[in-house]
């Protein structure tokens, strides 16, 4: 018998998304349907307001949609409670926001320890201090995100979810608090480290020279993609 290929990290299939405002339901998602394959890397963009952030938190299991189905490695998310999806995605999708979300806390190297710890890993400290180094923060493994810059949060960001070799990342505008320079050096450190994970990725961004280095743009307006 020949064995079935693994399903799709990712598919989307008519996702509707609608939400409670004063002013009455808000369609935020639209019929949307995405296939994110194994290893590919998938850039979402458009203007303010046209769902990709939320195209994001229903893909990851994150916000539950109000119509379609959401399946995260095979598994349809609606039979999924909330403590069901955190563990599918435990060590298999990872998540990279503009806002760095670090526990403020923990140091660096706990940061990035904490995750594996809690999936189980016995040398979680030995792997966040070889993440930290490969993103170029030996030197600040003691460190708290107060005192680190923007770019260095969002590198031990990147480090807390690539240390458990995720098959997804979702990263919701990663370089979005950073200036140019900064930007562009986080930048080519994710898709590195993306490569070499084997990692498919799916990313929100209004940088166009950074959606261009994707395999695939899909444009959204209006909760719909566009193309």
């Amino acid at each position: 018998m020949i064995d079935a290929p693994p399903a799709a990290p990712l598919v989307l299939d008519a996702v509707a998304l609608t939400l409670p405002s004063a002013a009455g339901p808000v369609d935020i998602l639209r019929g949307v349907s995405l296939t994110v394959q194994s290893g590919e890397r998938v850039a979402i963009v458009g203007p303010s307001g046209s769902g990709k952030s939320s195209l994001i938190a229903v893909g990851a299991g994150l916000e539950e949609p109000t119509g379609g189905t959401v399946s995260l490695f095979g598994e349809d998310l609606a039979r999924l409670d909330e403590d069901g999806r955190a563990r599918l995605r435990r060590g298999r999708a990872a998540l990279v926001f503009q806002a760095f979300h670090l526990l403020p806390n923990m140091t660096a190297e706990e940061n990035v320890a904490t995750p594996l710890e809690i999936a189980g890993a016995r040398d979680a400290i030995t792997t966040a201090r070889d993440w930290l180094g490969r993103v170029g923060l030996s030197g600040r493994l003691t460190h708290y995100p107060h005192q680190l810059s923007g770019g260095e949060q969002q590198r031990v960001a990147l480090a807390r979810a690539l240390a458990a070799r995720p098959a997804l990342l979702f990263a919701d505008e990663p370089t979005g608090n950073l200036d140019g320079a900064t930007a562009a050096s986080v930048a080519d450190l994710m898709f590195n480290l993306v490569a070499e994970v084997g990692a498919a990725l799916v990313m929100v961004t209004h940088d166009p020279g950074l959606a261009t280095r994707a395999d695939r743009i899909v444009r959204m307006a209006d909760g719909k993609i566009q193309a």
